[in-house]
């Protein structure tokens, strides 16, 4: 779930704020090193030093210790874009860390490298994920990759140009098409934002493919990249949105999540889709914000099936090579307990990844729009996080997606390319 805080970490990254300035926190308490110390790679959720996760891992960390004067954790926080890099590497060279938290397991899962979520957690905490968050942590029957916060996505609009162009928040495609000309009749910059650039390009792809039936995995779980439902969406998209210039000046391919947010903040946007971070931030300037679930393709409309929302989490594992799992399972059920994590969705606009934990935050009173994103969340599907080479796979979609929506392209092709280059990268 790459830079969701708004203000992305890469952001912060680029301005020299994020990276080993931030790391090793937790180490005030112990000597840091010897078989007691426990090793945990986290990324970076915040975009300056005073939004860093360092302040919620010290305290974490020092209460864990206070608990259990033996054990003692480092951690280290990297920034997004250099996480999954990093982590890599050290397996790759021998030096890998009792934990992470980032974007990714399964390639590490099927290395062999990882404990599964039976080897580390109480039965209990084990059963406390959200049902599709802990199926997308597993391979085949067995969870190498505990969910730790996740979003879910809903359409956002701004109620005042809505208003302006007299319009209503759409529930299918052609709604939505309505909406984006007369907004753009108004004057609105960007009737919709479609950010189809590399930062996250492949959540937008998907959140439309699913919209229509489609998605990057099949029901077994393989690619499913070029399918006919993706196609189609893609065609769709070419033909209505972007060649009739309701996505805005610039080509979606160029316009990356935040360029999206930022415009959407700026009250240049009439209709993103967005997750909880957004949502708060606009409500701090001001900005009137509507959200509704993702509109459907017409033929879905009038099936009336109703499609899964987009869910992404973000995933905590555990590795073998030092022997610790004992002790790291005892930090994890500490980390998971409700109150532990919760604070760390809070600080983010994020939700937690266990039912108790979200039970918990409706009852403190989530406001209205929280409480959408948790609904939305327990029928979400997530990214095919649990299938071999998912990193190098949506690099290839986030990288090459754009295109396929140019007035001039061919969206079959553009999709089979992009297929051919999953399965050489499933092939190793």
């Amino acid at each position: 779930m790459r830079r969701r805080f708004f203000g992305a970490a890469v952001t912060a990254a680029a301005l020299g704020l994020l990276g080993t300035t931030l790391t090793g926190c937790g180490t005030s308490a112990g000597s840091g090193d010897g078989g007691d110390t426990l090793r945990l790679v986290a990324a970076e959720y915040g975009d300056t030093p005073a939004t860093s996760a360092k302040a919620y891992w010290d305290k974490i960390t020092a209460a864990y210790h206070a608990q259990h004067p033996d054990t003692t954790v480092q951690v280290t926080l990297l920034p997004w874009t250099d996480v999954d890099r990093e982590v890599t590497k050290m397996v790759k060279d021998g030096h890998a860390p009792d934990m992470a938290l980032m974007g990714a397991y399964s390639d590490f899962a099927v290395q062999g490298e990882l404990y599964d979520a039976s080897e580390l957690l109480s039965v209990s905490a084990e059963a406390n994920f959200l049902p599709p968050l802990a199926e997308a942590g597993s391979i085949g029957s067995t969870m190498y990759g505990l969910p730790f916060v996740a979003s879910s996505r809903l359409l956002f609009y701004n109620k005042k140009l809505f208003a302006k162009a007299g319009i209503e928040p759409p529930k299918t495609w052609s709604e939505l098409k309505t909406a984006a000309k007369a907004l753009k009749r108004e004057g609105v910059p960007v009737p919709y934002a479609l950010p189809l650039g590399p930062e996250e390009a492949h959540a937008e792809s998907m959140i439309w493919e699913l919209a229509n039936g489609g998605g990057w995995a099949d029901s077994s779980g393989g690619y499913s990249i070029a399918s006919e439902p993706n196609i189609q969406t893609f065609r769709w998209l070419r033909d209505n949105l972007v060649t009739p210039g309701l996505t805005g000046p610039r080509p979606p391919a160029s316009v990356n999540r935040q360029d999206a947010f930022d415009a959407f903040l700026r009250g240049e946007v009439g209709m993103l889709n967005g997750y909880p971070s957004l949502s708060h931030e606009a409500g701090r300037r001001g900005i009137q914000v509507g959200s509704v679930p993702m509109p459907v393709a017409d033929w879905v409309a009038s099936s009336g099936e109703t499609p899964p929302t987009m869910g992404v989490a973000d995933w905590m594992m555990a590795f073998k090579k030092n022997g610790n799992g004992e002790r790291i399972g005892s930090f994890l059920d500490f980390v998971y307990e409700d109150a532990n994590l919760s604070e760390f969705a809070r600080r983010y606009d994020l939700l937690p990844s266990t039912t108790s934990a979200t039970s918990a935050s409706k009852l403190a009173g989530a406001d209205s729009t929280d409480a959408q994103f948790l609904t939305a969340l327990r029928g979400a599907q997530l990214y095919p996080v649990n299938s071999p080479s998912w990193l190098a796979v949506s690099d290839t979609i986030k990288r090459n997606i754009g295109r396929a929506v140019a007035p001039d392209a061919d969206p079959k092709a553009v999709l089979e390319d992009i297929a051919e280059k999953a399965r050489a990268a499933s092939r190793g």
